[in-house]
């Protein structure tokens, strides 16, 4: 979950063709169980990775699956930071569909391993996203934010989405809001 997803990679794992592992993720995908983040790109950012990332809409399912058996368990465990990430992802798409509104949703990840975990574009502004799992994740968590600055499209107010209990400012372009605030 959250990870960038190579139906390759899967169907040599589970010994299947590539097509068949095609078709259990496009069904997962019309399921509603699971869904893709496309990496963001334009012609002017042409050093991005092509690869989507896959997100699960609920992330108890997630937590099941991989045996969390407890809140604790999951705060600790190897996946929380991708499990939350999931979270938040999932919770944002979902409050846009709940208000008849497609998601433009893209995440961007460059060959250099820079990467936003989330780029929203509305109203014609690119707002780049990071999530975090710390109450004071600095001013260093928004540092990629800048890579947008090359894209045609203007990049709006970013935030960095995290464990903190009010919103404050990094800068005038960038937030930290508190996860519970989405």
């Amino acid at each position: 979950t959250a990870q960038m997803l190579n139906g390759h990679d899967i169907a040599r794992d589970v010994g299947v063709s590539d097509e068949t592992a095609k078709r259990w993720l496009k069904v997962l995908e019309r399921s509603e169980i699971i869904f893709f983040l496309r990496p963001y790109s334009n012609n002017v950012l042409k050093r991005v990775v092509k690869t989507p990332k896959m997100y699960f809409f609920d992330t108890g399912l997630v937590a099941y699956l991989t045996r969390y058996s407890s809140p604790e368990v999951l705060m600790n465990g190897a996946l929380n930071g991708a499990i939350l990430e999931n979270y938040v992802v999932a919770e944002i798409r979902k409050t846009w569909s709940n208000c008849a509104k497609e998601a433009m949703l893209h995440y961007y990840r460059d060959r250099d391993a820079n990467e936003i975990d989330m780029v929203l574009e509305s109203d014609g502004e690119s707002h780049p996203i990071e999530i975090k799992k710390s109450t004071n994740p600095g001013a260093g968590a928004a540092s990629a934010f800048a890579l947008l600055d090359k894209s045609p499209i203007p990049r709006g107010t970013g935030a960095v989405l995290c464990l903190r209990e009010t919103m404050s400012a990094i800068d005038r372009n960038t937030l930290m809001v508190p996860i519970w605030m989405i």
